[in-house]
């Protein structure tokens, strides 16, 4: 007899929800028969199939002009994951050092093991990059992880979860392609390949529950489950260390909730306890020594203090712009930027969430799954609670609500975390009760076909999905390079120093590393889009600290105003250009590129020359 909603089906010893549980059976699937496996492999197919179709459509303006092409909200960061697979690739072929570069942030260069160039995709798709450039690399990590994190937690779920491949399609789909993913692919490829981290939380409950049924709560050795478990968490360092981070964090919650006793969590710990430490081994050993140059190499940097970038609330309850139901949110825009949109749930697929988990609150993993996402939710939302855009709540000017985040943000490497992106953690969580409630309907569907829960269920799901769908995401046009960059004059005037854009670029205009890919890498840029060291203490900063030269180029270029230019100012820029190791200056089409060019004449006091789209000043003479 199939049991009714709310009924704790872990204690009657059904598989459907035997995802950690100590006295769980064996699983489907290895319960299948040969033409079931069949049957299953077709499903499986199918449901990649779709999930593949979704991300292509996605991704499709991008897809559709590979040459051009830039996602419209991207900002910077689509430059700058392109320049990265482009050096990967540069420094496979010229067998030059993936530690640091002085192509950016020249002389003092870039500390490339602490900033997210995802070896772990960039390494093996170097040839690609090589053969078709760096935008088909970029598009297609963002590809693969909407579609690869999709089927993984599909796999996982239709595995370890239900025995309905529906139910499990859908928590997979909600995984793959939740508003936060679907914000993250306008330019963050480290936190859209997520295909391994249901592997590692799977690979962990399978070592627990062998463990627990071998020998009780006593340890136990599984050295080829901890190579495994190695292996994985070391390619996953080098795909993203931040969404590791934070998957590890949440996967720690949800087993202590489920666990739930001390004596299950000790006995547990016990029991994999050799295993992990065996694992942690083999990925520092894998890992170590990259790990070492991040965090202590030149141009290494550490996180300090405590910033503000948590969710607004009212984002919970609206709708993404890039969702289907954008045209349907209300309130305010909350937005922290078009890339972290990591909450954006909608208020129905909240209240279905909230319903299910009510009627299925006697089911262990549901609550632990609840748990997960009212903690990581919470966490979420910052330091400070912020409302409808306001950050302070209260009757006085500097009434503040403090959130759950305060006592532990400035905790290493903690603080190293965007807060906004702990919301990420309840997308699987959400994905548990979702799968979990679809199974149920399933099965009550099949026993009654007139009982109205399942419709119900079906028509509710549907209702919240609807308006948290993807849509495609949008796409410009890239402003071609000059030819002076892309024809390789540039070779011509650099000698054995750098090349200074007028301004040097930031990470608030990065396009000169496009430039620079496009130039094959001849020449080394001052300033650029990196992570690196900043201030007297070495705090995280984006890009280098400015010189006095640069500061004063950006007020041009920001006002459109020809400054007073003094004989100090004059001192100051030959200084700077001799710091900067200087050969050529180059102002490229621009706004107040007349104002630049004036200012830059006087400061150097040689006029400039127009050479292929670009106004150039020749200072070897000089520096």
């Amino acid at each position: 007899m199939v049991p009714g909603w709310g009924t704790d089906r872990t204690e009657e010893g059904r598989s459907a929800i035997a995802v950690i549980d100590r006295t769980a059976p064996e699983t489907v699937e290895s319960r299948r028969t040969p033409a079931q496996w069949l049957r299953s492999a077709r499903t499986d197919l199918i449901v990649a199939g779709c999930y593949l179709s979704l991300a292509v459509f996605v991704l499709a303006g991008l897809w559709s002009n590979l040459r051009s092409g830039y996602l419209s909200k991207s900002d910077q960061d689509q430059t700058l994951y392109e320049w990265f697979y482009a050096i990967t690739a540069r420094n496979i072929t010229d067998l030059a050092s993936p530690l640091s570069t002085q192509l950016q942030n020249y002389p003092d260069g870039v500390n490339m093991m602490a900033n997210t160039l995802m070896y772990g995709w960039g390494v093996p798709f170097a040839p690609v990059t090589l053969l078709f450039g760096p935008t088909v690399t970029f598009v297609s990590a963002l590809t693969f992880g909407l579609f690869g994190t999709a089927f993984a937690w599909y796999w996982v779920f239709s595995r370890e979860l239900v025995t309905a491949k529906f139910a499990a399609a859908v928590g997979g789909l909600f995984c793959g392609f939740a508003p936060a993913m679907i914000a993250h692919t306008n330019g963050h490829a480290n936190f859209v390949v997520l295909v391994l981290l249901p592997f590692i939380a799977l690979q962990v409950i399978k070592m627990a529950r062998r463990a627990e049924n071998t020998v009780g709560a006593r340890p136990v050795w599984q050295p080829r489950a901890a190579v495994v478990l190695g292996l994985l968490v070391a390619v996953q360092l080098t795909l993203g260390e931040e969404p590791l981070l934070i998957f590890a964090l949440g996967f720690a919650v949800f087993a202590l909730a489920y666990l739930r006793t001390r004596r299950d969590i000790l006995s547990t710990l016990r029991a994999v306890a050799p295993s992990v430490l065996l694992a942690a081994l083999i990925t520092l050993t894998l890992t170590g020594f990259g790990l070492w140059w991040q965090f202590a190499g030149p141009q290494s940097y550490r996180f300090i203090g405590i910033g503000r970038v948590g969710n607004d609330i009212l984002s919970l309850f609206q709708f993404s712009p890039e969702s289907a139901g954008s045209m349907f949110s209300f309130g305010p825009d909350v937005s922290i930027n078009p890339t972290e949109d990591n909450t954006y749930f909608g208020w129905p697929l909240l209240v279905l969430v909230a319903a299910a988990a009510y009627l299925l609150r006697r089911e262990r993993i549901v609550r632990a799954a609840a748990i997960v996402i009212v903690v990581f939710t919470s966490l979420s939302l910052g330091i400070v609670l912020s409302f409808d855009g306001v950050v302070r709540f209260g009757d006085g000017d500097f009434a503040m609500v403090p959130m759950p985040w305060l006592a532990f943000g400035w905790i290493p490497p903690l603080n190293g975390i965007i807060e906004s992106r702990f919301a990420m953690v309840a997308i699987p969580a959400i994905a548990i009760i979702l799968a979990l409630g679809t199974q149920r309907a399933i099965e009550l569907r099949r026993t009654s076909a007139t009982m109205r829960r399942p419709i119900a269920w079906f028509a509710a799901l549907t209702f919240a999905l609807l308006p948290i769908a993807p849509t495609m995401l949008p796409v410009a046009e890239r402003t071609p390079t000059p030819a002076f960059f892309a024809d390789g004059t540039v070779r011509q005037y650099v000698s054995d120093g750098s090349v200074v854009i007028v301004p040097p670029p930031t990470s608030g205009d990065a396009i000169a590393l496009r430039w620079q890919i496009d130039a094959d890498f001849a020449f080394p840029l001052v300033g650029g889009y990196f992570v690196g060291p900043s201030g007297a203490d070495h705090g995280a900063g984006y890009g280098s600290d400015p010189r006095s030269t640069a500061v004063l180029l950006m007020l041009v270029r920001t006002f459109d105003t020809v400054p007073v230019i003094d004989q100090a100012r004059r001192e100051q820029a030959i200084s700077d250009l001799r710091y900067w190791g200087a050969d050529v200056v180059v102002l490229p089409p621009a706004h107040s590129g007349d104002a630049l060019r004036r200012t830059v004449d006087d400061l150097l006091g040689i006029p400039a020359e127009q050479v292929d789209g670009v106004w150039v000043w020749d200072v070897r003479g000089l520096v």
